[in-house]
């Protein structure tokens, strides 16, 4: 394959690519059914002529006969009237208008046969025309909803990497990791609380059983060696030296709460 044969093809191709991409359904089915309309004014012109051809060659055929009738009628009379030679004149005249009229007569059959043909013709043109505005509506209806479709399609498609779109989606993010980020604050913030409450709660016990242990320090040491109310066992004299290493231990334990 040469050279300049490969560049016309590209060329022809680029072409043709170059128009497809610039048709439009629409408008191309209007223009069509346009083109249809235009052939069929110019098909209907062309039968009218040739209906107008058959009439005017079956009238040629008609007067071609009423002549050759005529001319015989002349011949009878020129050879009853004894004049023979001008009734071969009207004979010759007669054979004349006779091969005239045959001759038309096979014209006209032949103009029947093209006139019929382009009736149904016209017939046929008319019918695809009629069901090709029944379609067009149609047609212009589908490529309008296929060219919707495919324009969602493609909005859908570039929302993952259009700007817009992209920047509402870290700012989603970002509002998610602020709420979680509160969140956790707020159960940090609980937390501390429950545990100040918890160390007030077991510090008040502690300064409880403090206040009681001083006010038996200070009852002396008799409210020290003083046994529970309820306890039925005899009472024994304790001396203050046999408590003072319990003491000290004692202050030692308090010392360090």
């Amino acid at each position: 394959m040469g050279f300049f044969d490969r560049l016309s093809r590209l060329v022809r191709a680029n072409a043709n690519a170059a128009v497809s991409s610039m048709e439009d359904p629409s408008k191309i089915l209007d223009q069509s059914v346009a083109d249809m309309q235009a052939d069929l004014v110019k098909l209907r012109q062309a039968v009218a002529m040739a209906i107008a051809g058959q009439k005017r060659l079956r009238n040629q055929a008609d007067q071609a006969e009423t002549q050759s009738k005529t001319w015989y009628e002349r011949a009878e009379l020129a050879l009853k009237k004894g004049e023979e030679d001008l009734a071969r004149e009207a004979l010759t005249r007669r054979k004349t208008f006779q091969e005239t009229a045959t001759t038309l007569k096979t014209q006209v059959q032949a103009q029947d046969g093209q006139v019929e043909t382009l009736k149904k013709s016209l017939v046929a043109l008319e019918g695809k025309i009629a069901q090709a505005k029944t379609k067009k509506d149609m047609l212009k209806a589908r490529a309008q909803a296929a060219k919707a479709q495919q324009q969602l399609q493609s909005a859908v498609g570039n929302l993952g990497t259009d700007s817009a779109m992209a920047a509402f989606e870290r700012m989603e993010d970002k509002v998610e990791a602020l709420e979680a980020t509160g969140q956790a604050a707020a159960e940090l913030a609980g937390a501390d609380l429950e545990s100040q409450f918890a160390a007030l709660e077991g510090g008040s016990e502690v300064d409880d059983e403090l206040d009681a242990l001083r006010l038996q320090l200070q009852g002396g040491p008799e409210a020290v060696a003083l046994p529970a109310a309820e306890s039925s066992a005899p009472v024994k004299e304790v001396k203050v030296e046999e408590v003072d290493a319990d003491l000290e231990d004692l202050k030692r334990s308090i010392d360090k709460l």
